[in-house]
């Protein structure tokens, strides 16, 4: 009796514990009804889990995009599903019916998704799945099948096209070579539009020596599904491994796709599998040099870290691919582009990897010239981005948003994001050759954008505002003052390079109006009376503008609005302003208390992730752990992105956090830390 109960206090303490682990998301009562996939990624392809066995949800492939379903515009595709499989046993198809004891993981620090089950009294089964941080373009997954019984095994790797595409082909080819044969699975198919041509291929790793691995057969099944089998005799005691290695990319990164997926999926088998688990494992090892460590808190810290992990995983340095709101999570907000990147998730990327960041504003400036003809064609003058960008620069977003044609404020936000570029990085060659030109263009077209009511009267009026309820509206805080430090970095950015100052862009910077109620508190725009926002405008006057600098008119400020957010609806960023300031102004607990509302209730089972919304089912919503990111690193951890790069300010911690630690800051990879004075 004693035992068991022993036993049973360890089997609880290992839930609490696994739960907590600061590396690894656990899930062993796994409901499909409820259940909200998480992400393997490498910053180009995304694997979202499913709780089917031997299934993914979405393979998604960074920058493939096409006009189908909704809004007439451009949407993200999902890529070949490369991963699905199936297991036979003795000719008995395993599925979640005949399986049990289910457990799923991700492990953090190396990006690897594994899962375990149980097929009666006969065997135990693991696989996980990684997409290879060290190959953009390639995944691999890992089966090890650890047998009970003697038994028959026939292993799977089935190719599926996803639904929306088109004109597929399927190809499977046997390449001979002394010491290995080469099996490819390949497939290939249009876009909706035939835009795009995608392709994926893969093939099988196996442990034997050239000449017993088992024989592979190829079945076709219709146009948009085929497979490649094998079978082998597994006797009771023994652990079986193989793994299966492909690659997917399209024609959006490569002229001729087709043949590529075949190339890197034969340079990765021939790699073999030791060997490229080992390069990925390197890979984030580097990446994670790079952290956020909070002693005192460990949900905090598991939370916070796979915040972090999520941001990496949807984003890579040496591309010129930015952040949708979901990432590589799958379809939401169509894959498309908008402030989310810039003020939101931009910031933690580039404190913490510049080089990821600079891949961010590369997106930006190579659409510059689309911005230029927006502009052009709204009659103003400079460089005006689309609210809703994706694979041209054009505007993307859907007719019936009235943020497409009004939402003007996304301008000064990627100007925002550039300036900042630089100022971490402190590179003048790129602010020379692409900061500049953003910089300038965009100062250029709120230089225009204002209306110039009289003598130092410049307003800017039909807009709709950061809160993005407030719809046509005049003088918006956010807008106005976002506008007017465009305007001030631009000639900032002027006076680094030797160039003259811009006389009228100081004019018009000046001139453009915040507004306030007459008791001091700033308004949100010309006709606002009080009423609920959707999220966090006025506010980000003090952060990230920083063009509110005293501390009684933040509170204030933040006094005021804070009553005006509902409960429901409103999306996760704004809460972690609110924690990010009380944490600036001395309020530990108050900040605690709202870094804890800004994700906390948009979690979903099992895996912990964030949802745009409380109560939310659209996850991951990468944006709302940008804000909760910032709000560790700028607001507890007092971080601060200055002219002359990162310094640290005054900053309190809540009771419970002991101390946090930031690595691997900025291009000089300090270290920053803050310890709880109570």
């Amino acid at each position: 009796m004693k035992k068991n109960v022993l036993l049973f206090l360890f089997n609880i303490l290992s839930l609490v514990v696994a739960a907590q682990d600061p590396w690894k998301i656990s899930a062993d009562k796994i409901d499909p009804g409820k259940y909200f996939g998480i992400t393997a990624g490498n910053g180009i392809i995304g694997i979202v889990s499913s709780p089917q066995p031997f299934k993914v949800k979405n393979v998604v492939l960074a920058g493939t995009y096409d006009t189908y379903g909704r809004g007439r515009v451009s949407n993200f595709l999902n890529g070949f599903n490369l991963l699905n499989m199936y297991l036979e046993i003795d000719g008995r198809r395993l599925d979640d019916q005949n399986t049990s004891n289910m457990q799923q993981e991700l492990d953090m620090q190396h990006a690897a998704f594994t899962t375990k089950l149980t097929y009666g009294k006969k065997a135990n089964i693991k696989y996980t799945y990684y997409a290879l941080r060290h190959l953009p373009f390639t995944v691999l997954m890992d089966v090890t099948i650890t047998a009970d019984e003697d038994f028959k095994l026939t292993a799977a790797s089935v190719m599926e096209t996803p639904d929306a595409l088109r004109d597929v082909e399927n190809y499977y080819n046997e390449i001979d070579r002394p010491h290995v044969t080469l099996s490819l699975l390949t497939s290939t198919a249009k876009s909706p539009t035939g835009k795009l041509q995608l392709c994926a291929s893969n093939s099988f790793l196996f442990n034997e020596q050239h000449g017993s691995e088992p024989k592979i057969i190829h079945e076709m099944w219709d146009n948009n599904s085929h497979l490649m089998k094998f079978s082998k005799v597994i006797k009771a005691g023994e652990s079986y491994r193989y793994s299966v290695v492909g690659s997917t990319i399209s024609s959006a990164q490569h002229a001729d796709p087709l043949n590529e997926a075949e190339r890197m999926t034969i340079f990765a088998k021939l790699e073999g599998r030791d060997r490229l688990i080992q390069y990925h494992n390197a890979a984030w090892d580097e990446l994670w040099k790079s952290d956020i460590i909070i002693e005192g808190d460990p949900q905090a810290q598991q939370d916070v870290r796979s915040m972090l992990y999520h941001l990496t995983s949807f984003s890579r340095a040496g591309t010129s691919y930015s952040l949708s709101p979901m990432g590589l999570s799958g379809l939401g907000y169509n894959g498309h582009v908008f402030w989310d990147t810039d003020i939101w998730m931009f910031p933690a990327m580039l404190v913490l990897h510049p080089d990821i960041a600079k891949s961010l504003i590369e997106y930006r400036f190579e659409r510059l010239e689309p911005a230029r003809k927006n502009a052009f064609s709204h009659g103003f003058k400079g460089a005006m981005y689309p609210w809703e960008s994706a694979d041209s620069g054009v505007e993307e977003t859907p007719v019936w948003a009235l943020s497409g044609p009004f939402e003007h404020h996304i301008s000064a936000d990627v100007a925002l994001a550039a300036w900042n570029y630089y100022c971490v990085t402190q590179d003048k060659v790129w602010l020379k050759e692409k900061g500049w030109p953003i910089l300038s263009q965009t100062a250029e077209f709120w230089a225009s954008r204002v209306e110039r009511s009289g003598p130092n009267q410049f307003d800017i009026k039909n807009v709709v505002a950061a809160d993005e309820w407030a719809e046509n509206v005049d003088n918006n805080a956010f807008t106005n003052a976002a506008a007017k430090l465009n305007l001030k970095n631009a000639n900032l950015a002027a006076a680094v390079l030797g160039l003259p100052q811009n006389k009228d862009w100081a004019l018009v910077e000046n001139n453009i109006p915040i507004l306030k109620f007459p008791d001091g508190v700033t308004k949100e725009h010309a006709t606002y009376k009080g009423e609920g926002i959707k999220q966090g405008d006025v506010n980000l006057l003090a952060y990230p503008l920083k063009s509110i600098t005293d501390k009684n008119q933040i509170l204030k400020d933040l006094a005021y609005y804070e009553t005006r957010v509902p409960d429901e609806g409103t999306p996760a960023m704004t809460h972690a302003i609110f924690a990010l300031l009380y944490a600036r102004t001395d309020h530990a607990e108050k900040a605690y208390k709202y870094f804890n509302e800004a994700y906390q209730p948009n979690l979903n089972p099992p895996f912990r992730v964030i949802a745009e919304t409380k109560g939310g089912t659209n996850p991951y919503f990468a944006t709302g752990a940008g804000g909760v990111l910032q709000s560790v690193l700028m607001g507890f951890g007092g971080l601060d992105i200055t002219n002359k790069g990162i310094v640290q300010i005054p900053s309190v911690l809540p009771a419970k956090w002991k101390s946090i630690r930031i690595t691997g800051v900025g291009t000089e990879k300090k270290t920053f830390s803050v310890t709880n004075k109570n």
